[in-house]
């Protein structure tokens, strides 16, 4: 079972699996049917804020949470293997804590929210930053593609929800809701 609070739950494509990031400093793969902890991935050295399976289910994201500033990590597992297939150190370009990892529809990008506001697209095979969308004036806690791709929600601790598109980093929409938007999600058809 979990030593720690998981941050972060999210189903593998498939629907037979859960992976888990922990306060632990690990990533857990859960059996959905038994409920069993069938792997533990470690590696991070610090709590692991976010999970994301890729689209085709071959590799796991994950990204840490920490409460002072140090260079993030993003890494990319084999959940099969427990082996880190690629680390992305967020070093030397003003990136703070992970909070939140979401892989494009197509797999090519994952879509990161960070503890200073920004949220970054970054090119899973180059492992280069394509974009910052600026536009939170606090955590991003959540972001989400649309099923076309063409979209990124981000919910942030400002209590905004920003629709940006994903072509020319702009904001398509910026709704306020009043209170901390902790997570965010597009319905299936992709106009909500």
């Amino acid at each position: 079972g979990l030593s720690s609070t998981a941050f972060s739950v999210c189903w593998s494509p498939d629907g037979r699996y859960l992976a888990s990031g922990s306060g632990d400093e690990t990533v857990k793969i859960w059996d959905a049917k038994s409920g069993d902890c069938i792997r533990t991935l470690k590696g991070h050295s610090h709590n692991v804020k976010s999970v994301s399976w890729s689209p085709d289910g071959e590799y796991l994201a994950s990204g840490y949470y920490k409460n002072t500033w140090v260079c993030g990590h993003i890494v990319l597992w084999n959940p099969d293997t427990k082996e880190k297939v690629k680390t992305f150190e967020l070093e030397g370009i003003g990136w703070e804590s992970v909070y939140s990892i979401a892989w494009s529809p197509d797999g090519r990008y994952l879509a990161i929210g960070l503890e200073n506001f920004d949220v970054v697209i970054l090119d899973v095979n180059s492992g280069q930053k394509l974009k910052t969308l600026k536009g939170h004036s606090h955590h991003v806690n959540s972001v989400c593609w649309s099923p076309d791709g063409k979209y990124l929600a981000s919910g942030s601790s400002d209590r905004t929800v920003i629709i940006w598109n994903v072509n020319n980093g702009e904001r398509e929409q910026i709704m306020d809701y009043g209170y901390v938007v902790n997570s965010v999600a597009w319905s299936p058809d992709g106009k909500y």
